[in-house]
């Protein structure tokens, strides 16, 4: 190998051999003394330099967009690049090397997760330490890789006012939420993917009292909610031996005996959701969670699905969800941002009593059939009943235009954007 590239080669090799720190004169000084670098100008070594190190070390040149707070995803489809900053996918001005720097770069990423990626284990997913989730896949799995996808957590929580400000949650639909988490209701947050679930359970799980304890249960650690009494449990994957796995549900049974006042999972997907059903149903209630569902009318038919793969018969599944579930936050994506798009009731109809959402509020139409119901909810638990919950007259609330600002164009210190 010849040139530019055999020279990092070259370098790379007697750094991964000798196990010595890549610092930026290190690496600078291996270039210069290379036989190759004769070759080069002044600026091609230092360019050069870069690249390696970049090998060698953190996420190489796709650093400044992990330090981007506006970025959420970073995708990597063999050499193009692209990012969302929270209004669809862009082409991001960023150069790869070509697929094997994208390869050595998927691998040293998984090494430092403690997690295998090579010819034969093709695909990894795992977390970073700053909590950023990777996602690789090699070739040939991947026929025009690699693939590597980063989902960014931004420690920043918001608050329920930072989300109105943003025109994420409508002012009068806020006081609904804060009602709904204030009388203990159970909810699930519902939406697509990077609908802002995570974000909106993070901020409503700050209105909750500061007297509770909640216990998180979560696939990979994404809540941190502004709360003083806050304890989480992260599952586990098995190590490259295939052991050592903790599983959601597992985690969900030992936080009941962590006396949790709010028992929240951080995403059902799985069979923990029938562990949980039960949890709600045995004095736990308040508890919380996120669903992927496209629409609020979807909750009945995943959480079914989910039922079935925890060994729960349909009409079990719909009597306990109908029994420890109360309320459906569901956000959308749309063109102009994340948004609140509808506040629903579960509820069990008909003879078969069967799960069936309806509407309490929907943008761009305000209240809806259910907004009685929830009215009288809230009650039956000395909870004061919002404004919008009182008015005789469908008001249109929050509509189209409220979307004009995404969630992440408004950062404020101490706010959350993930």
């Amino acid at each position: 190998m010849r040139g530019a590239a055999g020279l990092s080669a070259r370098v790379r090799e007697r750094f991964t051999v000798a196990g010595a720190d890549a610092t930026e004169d290190a690496v600078v000084a291996a270039v210069r003394t290379d036989p190759g670098a004769a070759e080069l100008g002044p600026g091609a070594v230092l360019r050069l330099a870069e690249r390696v190190r970049g090998d060698l070390v953190g996420a190489g040149p796709l650093t400044p967009l992990l330090a981007d707070e506006t970025v959420t995803d970073i995708l990597v489809n063999a050499t193009d690049v692209w990012v969302d900053r929270g209004n669809g996918l862009v082409r991001a001005p960023v150069r790869m090397g070509g697929p094997d720097e994208v390869r050595r770069l998927a691998q040293r990423l998984a090494a430092g997760c403690g997690r295998r990626l090579d010819d034969g284990q093709p695909f990894v997913d795992a977390r970073l330490p700053d909590g950023t989730r990777v996602h690789a896949v090699l070739p040939p799995v991947a026929t025009t890789g690699p693939y590597l996808s980063l989902r960014t957590f931004r420690q920043r929580p918001y608050r329920l006012a930072d989300l109105v400000h943003a025109g994420t949650v409508p002012g009068p639909v806020a006081d609904i939420l804060h009602a709904v988490v204030t009388a203990r209701l159970a909810y699930l947050v519902v939406g697509g993917t990077g609908s802002g679930k995570t974000t909106m359970l993070n901020t409503l799980l700050g209105l909750v009292p500061p007297t509770e304890r909640i216990v998180i249960v979560e696939d990979a650690a994404e809540l941190r909610p502004q709360h003083p009494h806050v304890v989480a449990l992260q599952a586990r994957v098995s190590n490259v031996e295939g052991a050592g796995a903790v599983d959601l549900r597992t985690l969900v049974r030992q936080a009941l005996r962590m006396r949790p006042d709010r028992l929240i999972v951080g995403e059902c997907r799985g069979a923990e959701v029938v562990d949980l059903l039960a949890a709600l149903n045995t004095g736990h209630d308040g508890g919380a969670g996120t669903l992927h569902a496209n629409a609020p009318a979807d909750v009945p038919a995943r959480l079914e699905a989910l039922g079935i793969v925890g060994g729960l018969p349909r009409a079990a599944l719909h009597a306990q969800v109908a029994a420890a579930l109360q309320v459906v936050v569901h956000l959308r994506r749309g063109a102009r941002g994340r948004v609140l798009d509808s506040i629903s009731l579960l509820t069990a109809d008909g003879p078969e009593r069967l799960l069936a959402t309806r509407t309490v509020w929907r943008r761009g139409h305000g209240p809806g059939p259910a907004a009685a119901e929830l009215a009288r909810l809230l009650g039956e638990r000395d909870v004061p009943v919002p404004h919008l919950l009182r008015s005789p007259v469908s008001t249109p609330v929050g509509d189209g235009a409220a979307e004009v600002t995404p969630l992440r164009r408004r950062p404020r210190p101490g706010g959350d954007a993930s």
